[in-house]
């Protein structure tokens, strides 16, 4: 895979030319968001309509330009950004998993956890069995993150950043804006 790095280029001439120069310029490691790269492409050129824009996006991920990462997120194929300070989940694995089946994006898993505050430690949720969709959108993207490249078995600690969490609002009233929290996820099954 390619590593970030700034090309010098001269400015693109197509709308699908300056999308994926907006998604190269913004450099966001989990993709830039569809207003976002609009954000940006109005500012640097000019707003493009709608409808444009959105066939300009889908042009770019039809020719292997961006490819898209979920429903509103695109990237850079093959280009990999280191995530930004604080914006990263921290893994310790405290028990290992078995088999040879791992955990990616799409596979549907089922897993236990307990969830509590990094700042004074309070439990707000717990689960004997809980499924979800990796990057499916269904969970915070600290869970994704945390559980893809797991083998049934495999027990983590997850310590999630806000940003990856509940963000600036968090989930009231038991978790506090800002919040890190703290997950030690087994998981049950992938399928």
């Amino acid at each position: 895979p390619r590593r970030a790095g700034r090309r010098t280029m001269p400015d693109p001439k197509t709308l699908m030319g300056k999308c994926v120069a907006a998604v190269e310029a913004l450099a966001e490691p989990e993709g830039a968001s569809r207003v976002s790269i609009k954000k940006f492409v109005s500012a640097r050129w000019s707003e493009p309509s709608a409808v444009l824009f959105k066939k300009a996006l889908a042009k770019a991920v039809e020719k292997g330009e961006l490819e898209a990462r979920g429903t509103a997120r695109f990237a850079i194929p093959g280009l990999e950004l280191a995530p930004r300070p604080g914006e990263d989940v921290v893994i310790e694995v405290l028990a290992e998993g078995s088999g040879e089946v791992v955990a990616e994006r799409g596979d549907r898993v089922n897993v236990s956890y307990v969830g509590t505050l990094e700042e004074g430690g309070s439990e707000f949720d717990r689960a004997d069995s809980f499924d979800f969709t990796i990057d499916g959108g269904e969970v915070i993207k600290g869970w994704d993150k945390g559980v893809k490249g797991m083998k049934v078995g495999e027990k983590r600690r997850l310590v999630v950043p806000p940003k990856l969490g509940y963000g600036k609002k968090g989930s009231p009233p038991d978790i506090p804006g800002s919040a890190t929290l703290i997950f030690v996820v087994t998981l049950l099954a992938v399928e």
